[in-house]
């Protein structure tokens, strides 16, 4: 069974012996993996903790439902909480460390009166539907790798604005840390894990899967059709009205490049040496927010 922490003093002391020469004249140079998460974990958290397990000697798995990335009507207070069941599951798959603190150990103050500002690629997709989301996400994660100081960490692709944005983060703060993101990890019927997948009711976890399958969609036709401008424009348009015809009501819908730069939809300014794009999507399905996204591949300028 992992260790677990709640306290940083108690997580820091395990971790040092890993680092550098101890008394006894050894060497305790271990690689640290850093996974964080919220809790309430599924199959494609465990998946991190394998590839962080591939990448490091030693894992520590963050649970911390971090109250900064919340906004004002979200699902803080019913988030769910399961650690017991989280340990168990991590045992599984040999975590090492388990660090669960209280947010009075994590934010002394809170709000916390020192901010990290994710800055402008926060000004498009979640962050436009989310203010402040994102700020959230970048000071629980400086706290994180202050705390636990490892040598990677391990990030999903579901959440690919999160995951542009700590890559940002670690490279402005100078962090000494490789950022792996790792794949997205799908139920059998495509839709992408996430622990807010329990929000959904029978019937709508039914419909849940068309996202994955208009994204697949969209794809498909941006690597093989006419991709001039207006054709663009109309399979998007295609997209949104049968997502929203299957009963989801989307945030947003769009295609960026894969730094998350804009494409132009109203000029021939794409630069057809870039060819690689991003599709992404954010919808509600009743009380449940579903993220999915897609790389493709372009043959032409368009």
């Amino acid at each position: 069974m992992p260790i677990i922490h709640h306290y940083i003093s108690a997580l820091r002391a395990a971790l040092q012996p890993y680092r550098g020469h101890q008394n006894d004249g050894k060497m305790g140079s271990k690689r640290i993996a850093l996974v964080p998460t919220m809790g309430n974990l599924h199959d494609g958290h465990l998946e991190l903790v394998k590839i962080a397990k591939q990448q490091a000697d030693i894992v520590v798995v963050s649970i911390f439902v971090n109250p900064t990335q919340f906004g004002e009507g979200e699902d803080f207070n019913s988030y769910p909480r399961t650690l017991d069941d989280d340990v168990a599951k991590l045992a599984t798959v040999g975590a090492d460390y388990v660090f669960a603190p209280s947010t009075d150990e994590m934010y002394p103050v809170l709000p916390p009166p020192t901010t990290v500002l994710a800055g402008a690629i926060t000004a498009q997709l979640c962050g436009q539907s989310r203010p402040g989301h994102f700020d959230g996400v970048g000071i629980v994660v400086s706290k994180l790798f202050n705390i636990v100081q490892p040598d990677i960490a391990i990030f999903g692709q579901k959440d690919y604005q999160q995951l542009a944005i700590i890559k940002q983060l670690v490279r402005d703060l100078s962090y000494p840390i490789e950022i792996i993101g790792a794949p997205i990890i799908r139920a059998d019927d495509g839709l992408a894990l996430s622990s807010r997948n329990q929000y959904l009711n029978a019937a709508e976890r039914q419909i849940a899967p068309v996202l994955h399958q208009e994204m697949q969609r969209l794809s498909q036709q941006l690597e093989n059709d006419d991709q001039s401008q207006p054709k663009i424009k109309s399979l998007l348009a295609e997209t949104y009205a049968r997502i929203t015809d299957a009963g989801f009501i989307i945030d947003y819908l769009e295609i960026k490049t894969d730094e998350l730069d804009s494409i132009a939809t109203d000029s021939a300014s794409f630069n057809a040496e870039n060819k690689k794009l991003i599709i992404l999507v954010a919808a509600w399905l009743g009380r449940a927010r579903l993220l999915d996204n897609q790389s493709v591949t372009v043959n032409q300028k368009f």
